[in-house]
């Protein structure tokens, strides 16, 4: 009779467990957007279009749509709590209006450089030169000009929201919308008030501050299904747009993504490693708000894993990061208010046969630094794009022909933006003396989850933090 030994598993774990990377945020958003591609083949291919989905293509445009709604759900809450948080929080930290001067001015210079590699890549890639299409309906949606953004900044009511009927078929259709720059004004105006008031303005902030941390957590909650959201998103734009749309403006494409590129890829890592920081630990700190900002194409959905990134894997103090990543959110925008309008305003110019001077590249450079607020809470780049080309004197109806790829394109300038509204806080934190670079500096594990309360990683955080000055010094040198 033979008998057989076998060794135990140790108790409480299961027999068989997952690797650590497979139950990383970064991976499950990477198998979501190789699962959201087949299946957007697939609807593809099985006759879905954008007037008449199948019933794979109706799933992925609810699915994504859904997840877009829930985002947006929590905007107005968010962005109200957290400036009022930010500008309560600033008290914290010495030096606060030298660290807002300076966050503002390398939002600034940030959009410099990249509004001048976009005007290099218009002018040298001629995106707008023979395209072999001919000129679509004119634009006929939201334009933004100067004086609508003075008027814009008096919010019409308290939470700057707005509401439009539409009639059709006799039917009464009622959208409520919101204007971010709106909000963000109010916020801004309740949250020095109440530093004003002093003591009596306490419970108020304490208030404040609980609504924020519930908001925070519902938007964990949806920022956890991202995965989910991330199939039906990429799922629906590869059934709806393919490959077909991009081919007719690929040159135009592919000049937008290369200048993403480089200031993702060159321009930033450049800029850290000038601030004697780790390329490495930059990206992969900031990598998974930068996924999450590339699916959802929303900088504002992205805010909170933004901020979360920005204090956990970058090392940025949460009295300043509080401040300036809602900030950085509505205003600074590489991508969308730099690059993107940039080229396009090219691209525009070359396809009606209109010569640009050297004044009106300055004119781009410009608006593309200063504008980028007066698009906070619209469509984004398009109004950017319209702001550009009203300025420059340029016709709208070359708006008509970019709109057909901005999907496609808007995922790549937000996660370019939000890649910038992390690295800025960073560079200013580094810069006044206040950056935390043994937590910049500590080994990642991929989950920006891993620091929610009790779990393994929260605990060594709050040891790290135990740690006297001294000790977190060395260690950050040593790493």
């Amino acid at each position: 009779m033979s008998t057989q030994t076998s060794t135990p598993s140790p108790a409480g774990r299961p027999g068989f467990r997952l690797p650590n990377w497979a139950g990383s945020f970064g991976f499950q958003i990477i198998a979501a957007l190789i699962v959201g591609l087949g299946l957007g083949l697939l609807a593809k291919y099985t006759g879905s279009t954008k007037a008449s989905p199948n019933g794979l293509g109706a799933t992925l445009q609810t699915v994504g749509s859904s997840y877009v709604s829930l985002l947006q759900t929590a905007v107005v809450p968010l962005i109200f709590t957290a400036v009022v948080s930010s500008i309560s929080n600033l008290r914290a930290v010495s030096n606060a209006a030298r660290l807002a001067w300076n966050t503002l001015l390398w939002f600034a210079i940030t959009s410099l450089i990249a509004v001048l590699i976009g005007i290099g890549l218009g002018v040298l890639l001629q995106p707008g030169a023979n395209t072999g299409i001919t000129q679509q309906a004119k634009y006929a949606g939201k334009s933004g000009d100067w004086w609508a953004f003075l008027v814009g900044l008096f919010p019409k009511n308290f939470l700057g929201l707005g509401a439009s009927t539409t009639l059709t078929d006799g039917v009464a259709t009622t959208a409520v919308s919101f204007n971010v720059l709106q909000i963000l004004v109010v916020a801004i105006a309740v949250g020095v008030a109440a530093l004003k008031v002093g003591a009596q303005a306490e419970p108020f902030l304490k208030l404040n501050a609980s609504a924020l941390a519930v908001i925070q957590k519902v938007l964990w909650w949806i920022i956890r299904i991202a995965p989910l959201g991330t199939v039906g998103l990429i799922g629906n734009a590869v059934a709806v747009y393919g490959w077909d749309t991009i081919g007719s403006l690929g040159k135009f494409t592919v000049a937008i993504y290369i200048g993403l590129a480089l200031v993702l890829f060159v321009v930033y890592p450049v800029l850290v490693r000038s601030h004697g920081l780790s390329v490495r630990q930059y990206f992969s700190g900031v990598w998974p708000a930068v996924q999450l900002a590339f699916v959802s194409r929303s900088s504002i959905g992205t805010l909170p894993l933004t901020q979360r990134v920005a204090e956990r894997n970058l090392g940025v103090p949460r009295a300043y990061a509080s401040f300036a990543v809602p900030l950085g959110a509505t205003t600074k925008m590489d991508g969308c208010a730099a690059i993107y309008p940039a080229i396009a305003a090219i691209f525009v110019a070359q396809f009606f046969g209109i010569q640009l001077d050297v004044s009106q590249y300055v004119l781009i450079a410009l608006v593309s630094v200063l504008g980028s607020a007066a698009t906070a809470g619209t469509t984004g780049a398009v109004v950017m794009l319209t702001l550009t080309l009203s300025t420059l004197g340029l016709p709208l109806a070359g708006v008509g022909l970019l709109l057909a790829i901005d999907p496609i394109l808007d995922m790549g300038r937000t996660a370019v933006n939000v890649a910038g509204q992390a690295l800025v806080p960073a560079i200013v934190a580094k810069r006044q003396g206040i950056l935390d670079e043994a937590l910049y500096n500590a080994p990642r594990n991929g989950d920006p989850f891993a620091d929610d309360a009790g779990s393994p990683a929260a605990v060594a955080h709050e040891q790290v933090q135990a740690v006297s000055p001294e000790s977190r010094e060395l260690a950050g040198a040593k790493a």
